[in-house]
C-alpha cells in the first residue's frame, strides 16, 4: 500500500499543479484587449526583399551589367548621365534593357525622372529567344500619361493586346514611380508620386499565358521596355522585390505541432496574405514581430507546388514545426483554383517542407487530402491527450461556419466531430489560455466569438477597447490571440486586420487591410 501511494504521488501533484494553473488563468472573455498601435503597409520600401536592381549610380560597364537590346532598325541612344539612365531617340526606336530574373509574385518598379516626346515605358518579361513575351507598358505624350496596355506574344506572334487603363484623366502627369504588382495570374499597375499609389491599370492574363508555370520562372527575365518617337526618358532606378503590397490580412501565428506559438530569435512569426486585388490575386507572406513591440518585418513569401508544373499562390495558411518529425508542415486554402475554375476546385491542402520556409522565396510541397469545397481558414494541431490531429476551419453553409475535424493522421482521413456553429465565422484558430484550449473566430456581427474546444460550445466574445472596424465596415477579422510564456512584458497578444479595401480597383476588391496590435490584460 505504501509503494502504491509513493508511485501515485507525482501524478497527484502534477494534476494539482495543472488544476492550479488552469484556475489562475481567466476565461478568454474576461481578458481586456487594449489597442497598442495600427499601421497599413503599402509597398513599404524598408520592408521590401530585394531581388534585382538597375541603379545608374552604381553601374560600371552598362552593356555587361544591363545589356541593351534594340528591336527596330533605328536604335535609341542609351547612356548614364548625372546618375540617371537616359534613353533618347530622334526617330522611332524600341529598346529592351535587362534588369534581372523573373518571378510572377514579385513587384516591379520604375522610378522615372522625366519623359519627353511620344512613347511607351514599362516591363518586358521574356526568355532570350523572345518567342513568348508578356509586355506591360504605360503610354505617354511628353509628360502626360495617356494609356496603359498589355501585350502577349506566343510563338513570335502577338496573340493578345488590350488597354488595361483605369482611373486615368486627360491631366495625369507621368512622373514618380510606376509600380507593377505581379500576382501570379494577374497584376495591378500603380503610379506613385505622393500620397497613396494610384491604380492606373489591372488585368488577368492567365487564359493567354500562365506565368505560374515553373518553366517561365526558370527561363524568363525582366527588362525595361521603352518605345520612343523623337523623345527622351530619364530613369532614376528600376527594381524587382517582394513587397508588402497594399494591405495584409489572414493573420495567423506560426506554431509548433501542439499549437504553441513559435518564438524564434525572440520574435513571434506570422503568416499573412499580401493583398493584390481579389481572388486568386493574393500572396502568402511571412512576417515576424517582437512580442513587446510593433516592429513587423516582412521575412519572405511562400508558394505551393502540387507537382503539376505550377507554383501556386495559396493563402490563409497555418504552418507549424513538427518537433517529433523535424519538419515544417501545415494546411492552406486552395484559392488558386479561381485562376482555372473550369479545371480546379477549391479545397484544403496539406503542405510540407524540409527547408525552413520563413525566409526569402520558399516553395512548400502541397497535396490534396479530401477536404474539397467552399472551406477555408484551417488551423491544425496535434492533441496529445487524445493522440489525434484536429483542424478548426470554416465551411460555407449559409455563410461560413466553424467546424472541427479529427484524424489519426496529419494529412488524411479527417472527419467532422463538431459544428457547424450558429454564427458566421472567419479566421478560425485554436489557442490556449492557461492550459485550456479555446476556439476563436471572427464574424459578420461585429463580435469575435469564443468557443469551447473541441465541442464548439459558445462561451463568450472577446473584449476590445477599440475594435478594428467602424459602423460602416466589415468585421469578419481574424482574432489571432497568442498567449506568451512568463518573462514577457505582456501575457496575451492579438494581431488583427480591418477590412477597408484599397481605393481605385475595378471589379471584385478584397485588398484589406491595416494591422492592429492589442495587448491583453487580465488584472
Amino acid at each position: 500500500m505504501k509503494k502504491f501511494n509513493y508511485l501515485l504521488l507525482p501524478a497527484l501533484l502534477l494534476t494539482f499543479a495543472i488544476n492550479t494553473i488552469q484556475g489562475q488563468a481567466p476565461s478568454p472573455d474576461k481578458i481586456n484587449f487594449v489597442r497598442q498601435g495600427v499601421q497599413r503597409m503599402i509597398f513599404d520600401e524598408h520592408q521590401s526583399i530585394p531581388l534585382a536592381e538597375l541603379n545608374p549610380e552604381k553601374i560600371i560597364g552598362l552593356q555587361a551589367m544591363h545589356p541593351v537590346d534594340n528591336y527596330k532598325t533605328d536604335h535609341a541612344d542609351v547612356s548614364i548621365n548625372t546618375n540617371k539612365l537616359v534613353i533618347q531617340s530622334k526617330s522611332t526606336s524600341l529598346t529592351g534593357i535587362w534588369i534581372g530574373g523573373f518571378n510572377p509574385f514579385a513587384t516591379y518598379t520604375i522610378d522615372l525622372k522625366s519623359s519627353v516626346g511620344d512613347g511607351e515605358i514599362g516591363f518586358q518579361f521574356t526568355a532570350n529567344d523572345q518567342k513568348e513575351q508578356l509586355i506591360v507598358t504605360v503610354e505617354f505624350k511628353d509628360s502626360l500619361l495617356t494609356n496603359a496596355k498589355i501585350r502577349v506574344i506566343k510563338d513570335d506572334n502577338q496573340i493578345h493586346q488590350q488597354s488595361i487603363a483605369a482611373n486615368l484623366t486627360d491631366k495625369d502627369q507621368l512622373k514618380g514611380k510606376i509600380i507593377l504588382q505581379m500576382l501570379g495570374s494577374g497584376f495591378v499597375l500603380y503610379q506613385y508620386n505622393k500620397g497613396l499609389p494610384k491604380v492606373i491599370g489591372q488585368c488577368d492574363f492567365n487564359k493567354y499565358i500562365d506565368l505560374r508555370q515553373k518553366k517561365y520562372i526558370h527561363s524568363f527575365q525582366s527588362r525595361l521596355f521603352v518605345e520612343l518617337t523623337n523623345g527622351t526618358v530619364q530613369i532614376n532606378k528600376a527594381a524587382v522585390a517582394f513587397t508588402t503590397g497594399v494591405g495584409q490580412a489572414d493573420i495567423r501565428a506560426i506554431t509548433y505541432e501542439n499549437g504553441e506559438p513559435l518564438l524564434d530569435q525572440d520574435r513571434l512569426w506570422y503568416t499573412m496574405s499580401i493583398r493584390g486585388r481579389a481572388l486568386p490575386h493574393h500572396i502568402q507572406g511571412v512576417f515576424s514581430m517582437s512580442p513587446g513591440a510593433f516592429d513587423l518585418k516582412l521575412e519572405g513569401i511562400i508558394v505551393f507546388d502540387r507537382n503539376d508544373g505550377i507554383l501556386r499562390n495559396e493563402i490563409a495558411s497555418h504552418i507549424f514545426y513538427d518537433r517529433n518529425e523535424k519538419i515544417w508542415r501545415g494546411t492552406t486554402t486552395g484559392f488558386s483554383a479561381y485562376a482555372n475554375p473550369e479545371k480546379e476546385k477549391k479545397q484544403l491542402l496539406a503542405i510540407e517542407s524540409k527547408h525552413d520556409p520563413r525566409f526569402g522565396f520558399s516553395v512548400m510541397k502541397a497535396s490534396t487530402f479530401g477536404v474539397v469545397g467552399d472551406i477555408e481558414d484551417p488551423h491544425i494541431i496535434y492533441d496529445s491527450e487524445v493522440n489525434k490531429w484536429r483542424i478548426l476551419t470554416c465551411i460555407n453553409k449559409d455563410g461560413y461556419k466553424a467546424i472541427i475535424m479529427e484524424s489519426d493522421f496529419w494529412n488524411r482521413d479527417f472527419k467532422i466531430i463538431a459544428g457547424p456553429v450558429n454564427h458566421n465565422s472567419t479566421g478560425t484558430s485554436i489557442q490556449k489560455i492557461g492550459n485550456k484550449r479555446y476556439c476563436f473566430s471572427g464574424s459578420n456581427e461585429k463580435k469575435l466569438f469564443i468557443y469551447s474546444y473541441p465541442d464548439l460550445k459558445e462561451t463568450g466574445t472577446l473584449k476590445m477597447d477599440l475594435p478594428p472596424w467602424d459602423a460602416t465596415s466589415g468585421s469578419r477579422v481574424w482574432p489571432n490571440v497568442v498567449q506568451l510564456p512568463d518573462g514577457y512584458p505582456v501575457k496575451y497578444v492579438a494581431l488583427m486586420m480591418d477590412r477597408f479595401n484599397y481605393p481605385g480597383m475595378q471589379g471584385p476588391n478584397w485588398t484589406y487591410g491595416a494591422l492592429y496590435l492589442y495587448h491583453g490584460y487580465d488584472e
